[in-house]
């Protein structure tokens, strides 16, 4: 079940280049990391699928509703964590939640039960009634967080909720969201800068740079994704490079073999390869031409690549100008995250 839709999203600022340009994605449920560089449009996505901006061309759907239309339904039903303070002046942690409840149509005694609830589940219990202008950074954030979720929303968006912390706060802050998606069935869309932290959390991730979506895909795929090979093998490595060639297949040298290790009992010479963009039948299309090139090979894996390689791959793409295969081996249907 998708919880977002998007569908040729454009959004622009008066004279300047766009925010967002034909943007198009849908977002499964989970936890939903959203990537890119500071104005890659990652806030300005967020406010218009919330209804928050509504001057922007195309389509978006929350939940199933229309995000100019159902404005006041979404907000029931999904919370929002912005990147920028939230404080309300001369109030408490615990005034502040509960006020915002109120705001969604609860009870007063109602709001300030989940209030409590929410401040001693994010871990400020003991800063429940202290004013929020004396409230550290992490605090803060933690703050924003209680607030977003006081109406027990189905949906969370969250706007670089690590900002600013130290690294045991974002562990922290971490786990609450691998807790909330979890233990209490969130699903969760989030965007940050920090790759490490969306890798240790997020199911799929989306990339945005200056306004474009450049891929989506899951993490468990990234195995797959690379479309790169290492090849550990013995013999030529010129006539094993220009088989590979003759077969469509890129190599590049791999790392040196060890000393003492560059040529195997028998003499002949060990050698590594690298393969890139392969393909799923790429190790088939490598053993035929080892056989055709006489090279006998010892070792053939997949390179399994880190979110930060897919991330500065897709960006390198897209600033210079390529194809763009890359980012078609990572967006699935619709150019979804799943």
């Amino acid at each position: 079940m998708s919880v977002v839709q998007v569908a040729r999203l454009t959004k622009s600022y008066g004279r300047r280049p766009p925010a967002l340009t034909e943007v198009t994605l849908e977002i499964q449920e989970g936890v939903t990391g959203l990537l890119g560089p500071n104005g890659a449009g990652k806030s300005t996505l967020l406010q218009c699928v919330l209804g928050l901006l509504r001057d922007f061309t195309g389509d978006a759907t929350v939940l199933g509703l229309d995000a100019r239309r159902d404005r006041l339904e979404i907000r029931r039903r999904v919370g929002y964590m912005p990147e920028s303070d939230s404080l309300l002046p001369k109030m408490s942690g615990v005034t502040s939640v509960r006020y915002l409840g109120q705001l969604t149509g609860m009870a007063r005694r109602h709001a300030l039960r989940r209030a409590h609830e929410c401040l001693h589940y994010v871990g400020l219990t003991e800063a429940l009634y202290r004013p929020g202008e004396e409230y550290s950074t992490g605090m803060r954030q933690r703050l924003k967080l209680a607030q977003a979720l006081v109406h027990d929303p189905e949906l969370l968006f969250l706007d670089e909720p690590v900002s600013g912390m130290d690294p045991a706060g974002r562990d922290d802050f971490l786990a609450l969201i691998r807790s909330l998606a979890k233990d209490h069935h969130k699903h969760v869309v989030w965007s940050s800068h920090m790759l490490p932290d969306v890798q240790k959390v997020a199911d799929g991730v989306l990339v945005l740079d200056k306004g474009r979506l450049l891929g989506s895909f899951r993490l468990e795929d990234l195995a797959g994704a690379s479309g790169r090979w290492r090849v550990e093998a013995e013999g030529d490595e010129t006539e094993f490079d220009r088989v590979l060639a003759s077969h469509g297949l890129r190599a590049v040298a791999g790392a040196p073999a060890p000393e003492g290790a560059s040529v195997g009992g028998d003499g002949v010479p060990r050698f590594e390869r690298a393969l890139l963009r392969a393909g799923a039948d790429a190790p088939g299309a490598i053993l035929t031409a080892a056989r055709e090139a006489h090279v006998r090979v010892r070792a053939l894996t997949p390179v399994v690549e880190q979110l930060e390689d897919v991330f500065h791959r897709l960006l390198g793409e897209a600033r210079h100008g390529s194809s763009g295969s890359g980012v078609d081996a990572l967006a699935g249907p619709a150019g979804g995250a799943r």
